[in-house]
This record gives C-alpha cells, structure tokens and sequence, in this order.
C-alpha cells in the first residue's frame, strides 16, 4: 500500500451524513465481515468524546481495545488513517516521540481510519484492532467502500 492510494481512499470514503444509525449499520456489516474470516477482533466506532459502537468478537483480547483507543486517538488528533499517518513517518525515518506524541496513547499502526462528512470535515473514527495492520485498515475500506457503493480500487 502506497501513500497516494492512502490519500485517495480518504478523499472518495466521505459520508454526506453520519449518525448513530450509520455508525451501527457500519459497525454491524465490519462485525459480519469479521464473524464470516473467524477474525478475533475490536471494533470500534467513535467521535471525539462518544463511543457509537464497539464489540469484541471471540479471540480478540484485552490488547485490542487499548490499541482500538490509541489508533483511534491518532487518527482523531491527526485527521488521517492511522495507516497513512504511520506509513507517513516511516517514509520519513521517524517515529511518534520524534513529533511529541505519546506511544501509551496513540498508535500510528493501520485500523483506524476518519469519518469524514461532506461540508463538515472529520467527525470520528472507524477502528478495527486484532489483525496485521494492512488488515484491519482493509477490512474498514472494504466495508466503506461497499456501503458508499464506490470502486474499491478507487
């Protein structure tokens, strides 16, 4: 995964609307997709001071809330998917400390991608924890592409 491809799956994945309807219609279709790969994993749906939806499937552990929240958090303070972002500083031969940010709560690893609403910006957060990386950032661009009814290829 590339960082350009990154960027354009954040500029087609917009909502022109997002409740507590769409966050559970979201979670639900991540939560079939994960039950139908016997995926042990955390997902988690968010705004900035909200859960909307969360649950964990058997075999996800305690480990994946706490990565859940720390991707989410980066992806809330920084606009951008967790993937991009840490891919983004990798490219760039740095780390999380090396821009002030405190590794016990953000993680620049891939599952945690933006919420963002036509005309308003980023509202939340979409996370899936319990997988690789470039997993768990597919699944969630997988589901929004389906549910957007956009190219997953974009």
């Amino acid at each position: 995964m590339d960082l350009d491809l990154l960027a354009r799956q954040e500029e087609k994945l917009v909502f022109d609307r997002f409740d507590e309807d769409t966050a559970w219609t979201i979670g639900s279709k991540l939560v079939a997709v994960a039950r139908a790969q016997n995926a042990p994993v955390v997902v988690d749906i968010r705004t900035p001071d909200r859960t909307l939806f969360h649950v964990s499937l058997p075999g996800a552990k305690p480990a994946n809330d706490a990565w859940a929240r720390r991707k989410s958090n980066l992806t809330l303070r920084e606009h951008e998917s967790s993937m991009r972002f840490g891919m983004a500083l990798k490219a760039k031969g740095k780390t999380l400390a090396d821009h002030g940010i405190d590794f016990a709560d953000f993680a620049d690893h891939g599952g945690s991608f933006p919420i963002r609403v036509a005309g308003v910006g980023v509202i939340g957060a979409i996370t899936v924890s319990g997988l690789a990386s470039h997993e768990d950032h597919g699944m969630i661009v997988d589901v929004l592409a389906a549910y957007l009814k956009i190219d997953p290829g974009l």
